[in-house]
C-alpha cells in the first residue's frame, strides 16, 4: 500500500537554536510549523553561547528573555591580555552581553512551542521538488516522505537545504577549540570580566555565566588536517599549551566538568562576498511554495565577533515577521494558513533585509579573523582600517535591532 503524503505548510529542518526560535517565532504569529531535527532529543552543542544586546531584543520579542536573563550575570567589562607583548586592556561594556548555556537556551525556546512540534530522529537524506505542487520534497534516511509548501533550513553550517539551493561548502578555519564549563559551588573570583588572553599559538576566553558558573574556551591553529577527524587528539593538542597559561586559567580547566568539555576540530565560514551574492530562497513560478534558509545554513561565521548565535536569532524574528503577512486567519480564529501565491513574496522581503546585516557581520568577523592570522604589516592594516570604520572594537555590531514580530 503506498504511503499517505507527509504534507505540512512550513517544515523547519534543524531543532538547534536558529530552528526551535523560528518555530517560536512563527508561533508567537500563530502560524504552526513542523521542526525535524536529526538527534534523538535537544541538543545543546557548543556548550555555551554569548548572546549581545541584539540578540537580547530577539529573545524578548520572543517572549523567553526575562526567564533566561535571571539565569546569567551581565558582563561589565572586558580585558584583553596580550602575553608576547606583556599589555593588558580593560574597557567596560558598552552593550548588554551575557553567555549562558546552550541547554538552557534550547530548552527556554523548545518548552514554548506546542506539543508535537519537534519531530526528533529525523535525518534528511535528500530535497528535492514535486514537479506539479512544486513543494519541497524531503526524503529521511529511514524512506519516509515529508512535502512542504515552505522550507526552511537551519541545518547548520553543512546544511541540506542550503546544497538544495544550491550553495556552496562554506569554508575551512584550520583552529582547533576546546571549550568547557567550570562550577564554583562557593563562588568564582573572576567578578563579571570577559577575559581573553593572546599568547604564543594559543587563544583563551573565560566568561562569567552567574556567580558559580563560568565558561572557558581554549584555541590553537590545527597543525595537519588529519587532525580534523580525531577530537581526542586534538584536544590533548591544544591541552599541551595549558603550563603556558596563567594558574588562575589552568586551576579552571583542570577542575572543570569534564562531562561538558567539547572540541571543535573545524570551524566553518561563509566568505563575506558569498553571503552578498549567494541566492538564499527557491520560489515556485506562481509564488505559492518557497525555500529558504537561516543562521548557519545561511551565514556561518566564525567566532571572532561572537555574533552567529545572535544574528540567527535576529533571522527568526524577522522570518516569522515576514512570513505572517503571507497568512491568513483561519475560520476559528486561532492558527493562521499560508496564504497561496504569497509565501514567495515574504521569503523575498525576509532575503532582502537581512542580506545587507549578515554581509556586514560576516565581514567583521572575517576581518577580525584575518588579523588574527595574517603576518603581512599591509594586511593587518587594511584589516584596521575595516575595523575603525564598523566600530568592530566598540561592538556597534551589537546596537542592531531587528524589530518586532
Amino acid at each position: 500500500m503506498e504511503e499517505e503524503a507527509d504534507v505540512h505548510g512550513i517544515v523547519i529542518v534543524g531543532g538547534g537554536i536558529c530552528g526551535l526560535a523560528t518555530a517560536l517565532a512563527l508561533h508567537r504569529k500563530g502560524i504552526s510549523s513542523l521542526v525535524l531535527e536529526k538527534s534523538e532529543a535537544l541538543r545543546a552543542d557548543g556548550v555555551a553561547i554569548g548572546v549581545h544586546a541584539n540578540g537580547w531584543r530577539a529573545l524578548e520579542q520572543l517572549g523567553v528573555a526575562a526567564e533566561l536573563r535571571a539565569t546569567t550575570n551581565a558582563i561589565t567589562a572586558y580585558r584583553s591580555v596580550l602575553q608576547q607583548q606583556n599589555k593588558t586592556t580593560v574597557l567596560p561594556a558598552r552593550t548588554e552581553l551575557r553567555c549562558m548555556t546552550r541547554k538552557d537556551l534550547v530548552e527556554a525556546l523548545a518548552k514554548n512551542l506546542p506539543a508535537g512540534t519537534i519531530r526528533f530522529g529525523c535525518r534528511i537524506a535528500a530535497v528535492d521538488q514535486d514537479s506539479s505542487s512544486h513543494f519541497s520534497i524531503l526524503t529521511t534516511e529511514d524512506g519516509h516522505t515529508i512535502m512542504a509548501k515552505l522550507l526552511i533550513g537551519c541545518d547548520g553550517a553543512n546544511s541540506v537545504v542550503a546544497k538544495y539551493l544550491g550553495l556552496g561548502n562554506p569554508s575551512e578555519i584550520p583552529r582547533l577549540v576546546v571549550l568547557g564549563l567550570t562550577r564554583y559551588p562557593q563562588g568564582h573570583p573572576f567578578g563579571t570580566e570577559f577575559l581573553t588572553i593572546a599568547g604564543d599559538d594559543i587563544a583563551i576566553g573565560r566568561l562569567p555565566i552567574n556567580d558559580n558558573l563560568v565558561h572557558f574556551f581554549l584555541s590553537r591553529r590545527r597543525p595537519s588536517t588529519e587532525m580534523a577527524r580525531d577530537a581526542g587528539a586534538a584536544r590533548e593538542y591544544v591541552m599541551e599549551k595549558l603550563n603556558e597559561c596563567p594558574d588562575e586559567v589552568v586551576d579552571m580547566v583542570r577542575r572543570c566538568d569534564p562531562s561538558s568539555l567539547w572540541t571543535m576540530t573545524q570551524v566553518w565560514y561563509r566568505p563575506p562576498w558569498e553571503v552578498a551574492l549567494a541566492g538564499f530562497q527557491r520560489v515556485a513560478a506562481a509564488g505559492g511554495a518557497a525555500t529558504t534558509v537561516a543562521g548557519d545554513a545561511m551565514h556561518v561565521m566564525g567566532p571572532f565577533i561572537g555574533q552567529g548565535g545572535s544574528s540567527a536569532l535576529e533571522d527568526a524574528v524577522v522570518l516569522a515577521r515576514s512570513l505572517s503577512a503571507a497568512h491568513a486567519a483561519s475560520n476559528n480564529g486561532c492558527r493562521r494558513e499560508v496564504r497561496d501565491g504569497e509565501v514567495g513574496a515574504a521569503v523575498g522581503r525576509y532575503v532582502w533585509e537581512r542580506r545587507m546585516r549578515v554581509v556586514r557581520l560576516s565581514l567583521e568577523s572575517f576581518t577580525m579573523g584575518n588579523l588574527l592570522r595574517t603576518k603581512s604589516p599591509v594586511g593587518r592594516l587594511v584589516c584596521l582600517v575595516v575595523m575603525v570604520l564598523f566600530g568592530t572594537r566598540s561592538r556597534r555590531h551589537a546596537d542592531y535591532d531587528c524589530g518586532c514580530l
